[in-house]
């Protein structure tokens, strides 16, 4: 799917259709196959208690915006602001310290792509990418995963920038 294509798509399952923050229907994602050789396939396997690793196997639903053989990008069910995504790796790792550096890669070499569209689709200003790594500072799925996080201006978000 292009660029543009993709846009379209997240656009129109993003973008508010009122006056209300409408959460898109979630459906089950589909694995458009896998990486042979990768970091991927030789690390973990998938977890079957891991929330993560049911919706990369299409056990679970999410909204997919966007997916290769490396990784998978979702709507975040619990969002924090319009178009909260997550990028996870399609292998189970359970922390970054654990990921390998490939998969990393594979992560944030998407991040310029997919960041983009969703500022574009929500009207955003920007964004925080985000990743909360251990319990300690507010991990709660044990499945690596990046935040992307469209910010506007004075949207006050985090405490910090309430003045």
């Amino acid at each position: 799917m292009d660029a543009r294509r993709r846009l379209a798509v997240i656009s129109a399952h993003i973008c508010s259709t009122g006056s209300g923050f409408h959460q898109p229907r979630l459906q089950p994602v589909s694995v458009s196959g896998s990486s042979s050789g990768s970091d991927a396939d030789q690390g973990k396997s998938l977890n079957g208690a891991c929330v993560f690793c049911r919706i990369i196997r299409g056990e679970s639903p999410a909204f997919k915006l966007y997916e290769d053989d490396a990784c998978l990008c979702i709507l975040d069910s619990n969002p924090l602001s319009r178009g909260h995504s997550l990028i996870i790796p399609k292998s189970h790792f359970s922390s970054l310290d654990a990921t390998p550096p490939s998969v990393i890669a594979a992560m944030c070499s998407k991040v310029p792509l997919i960041s983009s569209a969703i500022v574009k689709a929500t009207g955003s200003d920007s964004f925080n990418l985000l990743v909360n790594n251990g319990a300690a500072a507010g991990q709660v799925i044990f499945h690596t995963h990046i935040h992307i996080i469209p910010r506007k201006e004075q949207d006050c978000l985090w405490a910090s920038e309430f003045a």
